[in-house]
């Protein structure tokens, strides 16, 4: 087991990619938040150079360890995770470049962390890595940002919550966004066009980009509700939009839920949208943020650019989940952030990830394998988050 195997290494985590957008977004986060504690962590990356300045730059100790890594040699990444109980990925388009840290961590019983949103590349991962996880104990968690943390933590919180009123599950969820102040930094746009040029490539990957059970064991699943089309929800009197994040989160609660042994049920059925408002104006907007592909454009941000702190600090969001269980009762559960929810927020997210791994409790996941963070320290997140993080989970009328 990971948990056991790598106590002695001489890193806690690592941040690779941490002269990226988010990577020093993190590294900061961890310099300014753990300063003076027991936590031992170094930056990694290919540029010794650009780690020093960004080291500089963000204020951490001059004795903050840094490390060169590349994704393109191998060598020196097998280094760099025999080092590490925890390396924590920034370093995007994980199509293009993840493949081989994740191979690396696996082959060192280490584990990993990311904010990867991009379904196929986590679908070839499950598919060759899966067994060698679990016989090394690299415990491998994919997707610890805004997607889909708030998404897969607030459907199991929600669950959580009906389970302890009702004695039941809710058989159908709602994710309605309520409210996103945020913006996309050119590393997710990146990583968005590298998703979506691979569903693409072929048929078969096409359909795995569509099929909300593409990342379960079996690939199979009932009848979801369909959320790429503008509806008029009326309990809500909103309007609601199809959701960018929709595809990849949906995918995650899914995978939650068989990797957890099915505690929403073998019928469960999720949905994800944002909510534009009632009348023609909702109405517009919904029709408007569907037919959106202002993100694939030549004039979207580019790799390394992103938000300033100043929109970073002022951003938020909120999410709320609508259950209904099987005999008709009512439950609604609300995720909220105090930050922009794709940098501010999800840097936080990602790193108390990481040192849930390490510090995990005793409900925490100890077993190698290919996790989500819901399924596999869920109860821990859910714990640290409102403090650490400033993401809040609540039950509302």
């Amino acid at each position: 087991m990971a948990y056991e195997n790598h106590q002695n290494r001489e890193f806690d985590v690592v941040v690779f990619g941490a002269t990226g957008f988010t990577g020093r977004l993190v590294a900061e986060y961890l310099a300014k938040s753990y300063a003076g504690s027991d936590l031992r962590w170094a930056m990694a990356g290919r540029s010794p150079v650009k780690l020093l300045a960004v080291r500089n730059e963000i204020g951490a100790s001059d004795d903050t360890p840094l490390i060169q890594a590349d994704s393109a040699d191998r060598a020196s990444l097998d280094s760099m995770c025999s080092r590490a109980k925890v390396v924590l990925s920034t370093a995007g388009p994980y199509t293009l470049y993840g493949d081989p840290l994740v191979a690396a961590c696996v082959t060192s019983g280490t584990d990993y962390v990311d904010l990867c949103g991009e379904d196929n590349f986590i679908y070839d991962c499950v598919q060759k890595y899966s067994n060698s996880a679990a016989k090394s104990g690299s415990r491998i968690l994919f997707s610890c940002g805004f997607d889909s943390i708030p998404f897969d933590l607030g459907v199991k919180f929600t669950q959580a919550k009906a389970l302890a009123q009702f004695g039941e599950p809710c058989r159908v969820v709602r994710g309605r966004v309520t409210e996103l102040n945020g913006q996309f930094s050119g590393g997710t746009i990146a990583s968005i066009k590298a998703g979506v040029g691979v569903a693409m490539q072929s048929d078969e990957h096409m359909r795995r980009a569509l099929n909300p059970f593409a990342l379960t064991p079996s690939g199979e699943g009932p009848r979801q509700p369909d959320g790429t089309k503008p509806l008029f929800e009326e309990d809500l009197d909103s309007w609601a939009a199809p959701f960018v994040m929709a595809a990849i989160n949906t995918k995650n609660v899914h995978r939650t839920n068989a990797l957890l042994g099915h505690p929403y049920g073998n019928d469960f059925a999720y949905s994800e949208m944002m909510l534009t408002g009632p009348g023609e104006t909702g109405k517009s907007l919904a029709e408007a943020m569907a037919s959106d592909r202002s993100m694939m454009g030549d004039d979207a941000p580019k790799p390394g650019e992103g938000p300033s702190r100043e929109a970073r600090e002022a951003g938020h969001y909120a999410v709320v989940f609508l259950g209904e269980t099987a005999s008709g009762k009512r439950i609604t559960g609300k995720v909220s952030g105090d930050m922009d929810p794709g940098y501010g927020s999800t840097s936080k997210m990602l790193s108390e990830s990481a040192l849930c791994l390490i510090h995990g409790s005793q409900g925490a996941q100890t077993q190698g394998g290919i996790w989500t963070a819901a399924a596999a320290i869920g109860e821990d997140l859910l714990a640290v988050l409102p403090e650490r993080a400033g993401v809040v989970f609540e039950l509302v009328d």
